[in-house]
């Protein structure tokens, strides 16, 4: 059983890159039809539940911060830098998730009908063991989609209610009805919760081999270990779990709680979302479990090196397939190390980090110098922005970004300089070299979700239910949550960090703190976008940078953002709107 698929799995993921290539006649299309399934056959209908993991959004970067205050681009074509530009409409939508979400939900929904009709195994144990699997895992992604869904896709109608998506939960053929009317964004959640519930129940908390059979969930009955192992073993690790489903309700009750979708800023709803990221940490090991090396997830060398397959570093949930490549560096290292730099971190971004006695560089007891900008900042500047002076690469070669600057690092020198006096350094690995007489590959891998998001979660529902200090069913607060995250960062530690004391007294104020923290921690992970709209806050904030020339530090306005206050919500496909009429746009879309 096991062998097959292994042996299904490797042949998916080989054809995946060429499918374009094949076309194959329909005499070779296989019919999956419920009931007829034998243990030989088990490698398709689990092939189906494939289709879902390989639509995950997140299996791959975005780079939505493009459209943001927090980054630009020096690629012209870069599909967000257009959107940001002005070119955003319901049938040119870069972030538009409907037909890749509606085909995952497809793809499980077969799923769904056909699992109880597989024989996974002969031994009928641990057939209804991997029956109890691939359910839940086909719940927990459907949950999934529809947050995706939600999060693209949902907005308010011309009558100012929110709407959801349509809400599919049966196989469609070709004499089902397509035309259906959008669901409210309630009855969404709700189906959310639902299906997120069922895959809690069904699925283990995480995949591992267990030493014994005392050790096994009473949910899935008497079996041996060995039994278990088959099912819910190590072998598994990657896939959706327990734990996976728990961290996905946290973010869509987030997305439910904040103010573009809570009308009525109802805290209860901020309770649960709280609540729900709390159980999180808890099941992690609470706040003295947040990863001290989390920060730098992506470049722990032996961390990465030593990671067995499926296996999670301490700072992360859940992941996609680690691969060795320079793909990440080749777009974004400066010139000088041969790389395009195409991602460059704006002044907007860089003054978000604080210096490093954990005060804004607006506050009068700062210390900020403006003529040498860079000097007392919070350790994460330099972490994760390429400023001036700073090094790079596996030589830890000093990078010159002024706009007199000698090499083509410097400002608008050439197409792939800078345009903003500033290079990405976050997500790259540093040991990997470009140069064509030299070049070598790093291993690289893209978290679906790290614990740090979970911790954010935390603190910003947690504020908004409760204030900076007090707490729900769990004993920390967001005050706890924030003062850790800073401490990891070296942010206060020298001081006892007197600003956040003097903004623990306040929910607004710390409500402002809590939003740059997570516009630092998550930078270029895909959050910002999102956040701006969830938040109901400015998208056409002027991204800046930086023009140095003689040591003097101007800063510059680089690019102007096109964005109207109806785009909080994004549009309903302009092609689904024309091919049916019950579906209804959002307010403001045409």
């Amino acid at each position: 059983m096991k062998r097959n698929i292994i042996v299904f799995l490797a042949s998916v993921f080989l054809l995946t890159g060429c499918k374009d290539l094949l076309t194959p006649e329909i005499e070779n299309n296989r019919e999956l039809n419920p009931g007829n399934y034998t243990p030989n056959d088990a490698g398709l209908p689990f092939g189906v539940l494939l289709n879902g993991y390989n639509r995950i959004p997140t299996n791959s970067w975005s780079f939505n911060d493009v459209a943001t205050d927090d980054a630009v681009s020096n690629d012209q074509n870069d599909q967000f830098l257009k959107i940001a530009n002005g070119q955003w409409t319901a049938n040119n939508n870069p972030l538009n998730q409907w037909t890749n979400a509606y085909a995952a939900i497809q793809y499980l929904n077969i799923t769904l009908r056909d699992v109880d009709t597989v024989k996974w195994a002969t031994d009928p144990d641990v057939s209804r063991l991997f029956a109890m699997r691939i359910k839940g895992e086909a719940f927990g992604l459907r949950a999934l989609f529809y947050y995706h869904l939600l999060q693209a896709h949902a907005g308010m109608s011309e009558s100012s209610a929110i709407l959801g998506v349509p809400i599919n939960l049966e196989v469609q053929g070709t004499n089902s009805d397509f035309n259906k009317p959008r669901s409210n964004f309630e009855a969404c959640m709700k189906q959310i919760y639902s299906d997120l519930a069922q895959a809690d129940q069904l699925l283990p908390t995480d995949y591992e081999n267990i030493a014994n059979a005392s050790l096994i969930p009473a949910k899935y009955g008497t079996v041996t270990k060995e039994q278990y192992d088959r099912a819910f073993g190590s072998a598994f690790r990657g896939f959706f779990t327990g734990r996976v489903a728990k961290a996905i309700r946290s973010k869509a009750a987030l997305l439910a709680a904040s103010p573009a979708f809570n009308k009525s800023g109802a805290t209860n709803a901020w309770a649960d979302a709280a609540n729900y990221a709390g159980e999180v940490i808890a099941l992690k090991g609470g706040i003295g479990a947040l990863a001290a090396n989390g920060l730098t997830w992506y470049s722990n060398a032996s961390e990465i090196a030593g990671l067995a397959d499926g296996a999670n570093p301490s700072e992360i949930l859940w992941r996609n397939n680690y691969g060795d490549n320079r793909d990440l560096e080749q777009a974004n290292f400066p010139p000088s190390l041969f790389g395009n730099g195409r991602i460059n971190p704006t002044q907007n971004l860089v003054d978000a980090f604080p210096m490093a006695n954990g005060r804004p560089i607006t506050d009068a007891a700062s210390g900020y110098d403006a003529s040498n900008p860079y000097a007392g900042r919070d350790p994460r500047l330099r972490m994760f922005i390429l400023v001036n002076g700073g090094t790079a690469g596996p030589n830890n070669s000093m990078i010159n970004t002024a706009a007199d600057g000698p090499t083509n690092d410097a400002l608008n020198k050439v197409e792939t300089s800078t345009r903003t006096g500033y290079y990405l350094r976050k997500l790259l690995r540093q040991d990997v070299n470009l140069n064509p007489n030299s070049a070598n590959n790093q291993r690289h891998y893209k978290p679906h979700i790290r614990y740090t998001e979970i911790f954010l979660n935390y603190a910003e529902a947690a504020n908004e239910a409760w204030g900076p200090t007090g707490t729900g069913a769990y004993s920390f607060s967001a005050y706890d949550v924030i003062k850790a995250i800073r401490t990891r960062a070296g942010v206060g530690t020298t001081n006892g960090d007197p600003y956040l004391e003097e903004m623990k007294g306040s929910k607004e104020q710390m409500r402002a703190l809590i939003r740059n923290e997570r516009r630092i921690e998550l930078c270029f992970e895909g959050f910002r976008f999102w956040d701006l709209r969830r938040w109901n806050a400015s998208l056409g904030e002027t991204a800046k940078g930086v023009s140095i020339r003689n040591n003097n530090y101007s800063i510059i306005n680089v690019e102007s953002r096109q964005f109207q206050p109806f785009m909080i919500y994004g549009p309903i496909p302009y092609g689904e709107i024309l091919k049916f009429g019950s579906l209804e746009q959002n307010k403001g879309w045409r």
